[in-house]
């Protein structure tokens, strides 16, 4: 826009010189006539800029999805909804155009790409929980949790109220470590109905001393969300855990 007025400028000049230079019995050149703005009250201005800013919303929503975007007809379905007329579409066309805008955004294609994950990780925690079961040594509670003693403990057992102190590493099935404390050389401290249900119920098994291996289903994890940049969605998790405190 700066160029366009710099053009202007010096066309100006230029048509300013060129008639200067010519015989005063020449005819001068007719101004132009300067734009009236139709702004001219607070209600014009409001009303003006309740439209700019909400083009301005639209123009973003249609660049981050990218559909074919028809102005006029727009303006047409801005103008009949103030106006108070009947919407030209019949419910089910509206159904449609809406699940048409949905399958187009970005977001959504994200959550189906999600969603293709998360079913294919829960298949294999399921696969995986399903042969862990037929071990002698692995226990599975009510609610799924599997869990397999690896040293008895003798001291206090924990409520689900309780603060526990702990020592644990946790891995996916394919042996991937996501997480430990035993990498950071110090235990950690939580309240134990502050964290995810797997662990709320395995630690109550446990007895201060104990070590135990928790085998646990993604509904009793972080279901069908991805945790962090290492935990992918519908994961079953694998945590070896020693109870060292509670309080």
């Amino acid at each position: 826009m700066k160029q366009s007025f710099v053009c202007i400028i010096v066309i100006l000049i230029f048509s300013f010189t060129a008639v200067a230079q010519q015989p005063k019995t020449s005819p001068a050149k007719p101004k132009a006539k300067a734009k009236v703005s139709v702004l001219k009250t607070s209600e014009d201005k409001m009303s003006y800029l309740s439209g700019y800013d909400l083009g301005l919303k639209v123009a973003s929503n249609v660049k981050a999805n990218s559909f074919p975007f028809r102005s006029a007809l727009f303006v047409l379905g801005m103008q009949e909804a103030l106006d108070g007329k009947e919407n030209q579409l019949t419910p089910e066309e509206i159904q449609q155009v809406v699940e048409v805008f949905q399958k187009m955004n970005p977001q959504a294609k994200d959550q189906e790409k999600l969603a293709a994950m998360s079913a294919k990780y829960k298949k294999e925690g399921e696969e995986f929980l399903a042969e862990n079961a037929k071990k002698d040594s692995v226990k599975t509670t009510a609610s799924g949790l599997q869990y397999k003693i690896l040293r008895e403990g003798t001291g206090a057992l924990p409520a689900d109220t309780s603060t526990v102190t702990v020592h644990y590493r946790g891995r996916l099935i394919n042996g991937v470590v996501f997480d430990e404390s035993y990498g950071r050389g110090e235990p950690t401290t939580f309240k134990l109905n502050q964290v995810i249900k797997g662990w709320t119920e395995g630690l109550q098994l446990m007895k201060v001393g104990a070590k135990f291996e928790f085998y646990i289903p993604n509904n009793l994890a972080y279901g069908e969300q991805p945790a962090g940049q290492l935990i992918p969605p519908g994961s079953m998790l694998i945590f070896e855990v020693e109870l060292l405190a509670v309080k």
